[in-house]
Parts: C-alpha cells; structure tokens; sequence
C-alpha cells in the first residue's frame, strides 16, 4: 500500500479537509495514475453529505480524473508509462453478467464498483480523485485523445458522458429538436454535444440571465420556465428532453412539451420522488426515462467525439483549498459551468 495526499469528508455534517488516502498496489492488470485534475461533481455533494443514503467516512469524493500513467502491472496492454489518461464513475464491474458483456458496465447486474464510496475488490472503501494519485484496473481507464487539455477534459468523465448516452441512445441528430432543462454543469455539456450532433437545441432555464451563454455554447433558442407562457407556446415541440436537475421539478408540465412519441429523460438525481401522472404519457404515446453514465465503449467514444468536435468543458480552476467554498457555489448554481481542481495545490 502506499499513501498519498487527499481532501475527504469526515462526516455528512462537517466540510472536507486535507488528509492522506491508501493507495493498493499496483497488480498486474493495474495501472497508476498521477492526478492532475479533478472536476467538482453535484453527485460528490450529495454523496458525501448523506444525500442518496449512508456513507462510509472519512470519504474522498471525485470521479472526473485526468492524469498522466506512472507506473503499470506486468500484464497490462492498453495503456503505457507516460500515457495521457482518465477516470470516470466507476473502475470495475463483474465483467460477467449480461449488461457488462454487453459493453454497458455501468448497469452491471451486481452493481458497478463507484469510484468513490463502494466496496473495492479487496473489501476496503474506493476514494476518488481528490487525491494526487489513484491506481485503477486497466479496463476501466480512458485514453485522453490528442487535442483535448486535460482541465477541460476532466469533467468530460462525468458530465461528458452522463449527457452524451442519452443523445446517442435516443437519436439526438439533425432534423430533431432536443431541448436541455438547466444551463449548468450538466447542461452546458449537453449543449454543446446535441449541438454538435446536428440537433436543433433549446435551453429550458428558469430565467433568462444565462441566455446569451445558451447561444454561444450552440443553443438555437433559450427560453425561461418562470414564464408561464413558456409551456403553452412550446407544447408538443420536441422530440428529446434532458433534464439536467438535481432538483425537483414539475415533470408532467415538462412532458406536455413532448411531441408524439417523445422522451423527456432524466439525467439530473434529486433527493426527492418526481411523481408523474398517467395521462401525461398515455396522451401522444410519451416516454419518460432515466439514463446513468454510458460503458467504457461509449465513454471513449464520446472522449472521441469531444475531441473531433473541439468540445471541453467551460471550467472554473480552483485549488484544493476552495472545495467547500465551490460547493457552496455549486449549490447556489454560482459555477459557468465546473469547477475542476488542480491537484498540484494537494
């Protein structure tokens, strides 16, 4: 084991402080990575503060790692010394169940083993990439193309690829209409990617004070969801909704939107239940879904396509020193549009 410098929880209640995390390791399918980045998730918020269930603490949080290999096991192949790599939200799977041979890790039957905050493989609790280095089975590490830095390209192993799945999976492309519900860290990332798909994007925001960062991510329109004339003068007009919202919402109101046979999807987690009436689906034959991360496979294919498409994230760089200040931030919805760590200040 060896120990390396970290910023963890100490409880649901108390703010991160800096301390050291235990590193296994590295094996023979393993590979160590430097960190030189980490972005600043609104899931770490609600992990370590007890939202989504009990934690185990001291909790290191972090799952939008880029970095650089140091050091590899005797039997890895995919990756090298030197390498210019990423971490996203999980770093194994059973590798045996249907989902997982399937290329979809991230539904793995018995559960995908969390970057931070699960069971690891030898018993212990993962810690994330708050940290200057993690070490992580080769399978589960991303390849950084060439032309994207590795700041903006952190949050792509989270916000990157939580938006990217569900423009893929539902077809978002020319000729279809995708509107995004909230301009924020989420959201701005499936902007840019809808955009770039050839879909003509509508930002759903609650004010307008964003709208002219809509147009320039590559929004076509921005409209404000406090207007009540919002949603009668956008009924039936889309084909795809993302709900970026880690907040509760109306979802019948945002499901009248929906043209025939649309799907509003969720992307966003919020705390609270998001009750949906029948007729709100059954009139225009409506879908409404939820959507995790996407596999390795579709992970590296978005990193891919960010590349070909000269997409990064807008990010706000701070020092470990300013993650509660950022959290806070990030609750206030005062971020355009994620902050990402450097890690040489750890």
């Amino acid at each position: 084991m060896s120990t390396v410098k970290a910023y963890a929880a100490p409880s649901a209640t108390e703010a991160l402080i800096p301390t050291t995390v235990e590193r296994r390791n590295v094996g023979a399918h393993d590979v160590l990575i430097e960190v030189k980045f980490a972005g600043i998730c609104h899931s770490d918020i609600h992990t370590v503060r007890g939202d989504w269930g009990p934690q185990s603490y001291p909790l290191t949080p972090g799952h939008e790692i880029t970095g650089i290999v140091t050091e590899v096991g005797s039997a890895v192949t995919k990756h090298a010394v030197g390498d210019r790599v990423g971490v996203g939200c999980m770093v194994n799977s059973c590798r045996e169940c249907v989902h997982c041979l399937a290329g979809e890790e991230q539904y793995c039957l018995a559960g995908n083993t969390g970057t931070y905050g699960a069971v690891d493989r030898d018993g212990t609790t993962t810690q994330g990439g708050y940290s200057t280095h993690v070490v992580v089975t080769e399978d589960f590490v991303l390849r950084i193309p060439a032309g994207l830095e590795l700041d903006v390209a952190a949050p792509l192993l989270c916000a990157g690829i939580t938006t990217f799945s569900p423009l893929n999976h539902w077809g978002a492309g020319p000729g279809k209409k995708v509107a995004v519900v909230g301009l924020g860290g989420l959201g701005h990332m499936a902007v840019k990617i809808a955009h770039a798909m050839g879909a003509e994007v509508t930002v759903l925001s609650q004010t307008l004070k964003k709208h002219d960062d809509g147009l320039k991510l590559g929004a076509d329109h921005f409209h404000a969801t406090s207007d009540p004339e919002t949603f009668s003068r956008l009924a039936g007009s889309f084909d795809l909704i993302i709900n970026t919202v880690s907040a509760a919402i109306d979802i019948n109101a945002y499901l009248q939107l929906l043209t025939l046979n649309g799907a509003l999807v969720n992307v966003g987690a919020p705390a609270e239940p998001l009750p949906v009436q029948a007729f709100s689906l059954i009139n225009s034959r409506r879908s409404f879904a939820g959507s995790m991360i996407g596999g390795i496979r579709e992970t590296q294919e978005m990193l891919d396509f960010c590349a070909q498409y000269g997409i990064g994230s807008d990010i706000e760089m701070i020092s470990a020193g300013q993650i509660n200040d950022a959290y806070e931030r990030v609750l206030a919805s005062d971020v355009r549009y994620r902050f990402v760590i450097d890690t040489a200040t750890l």
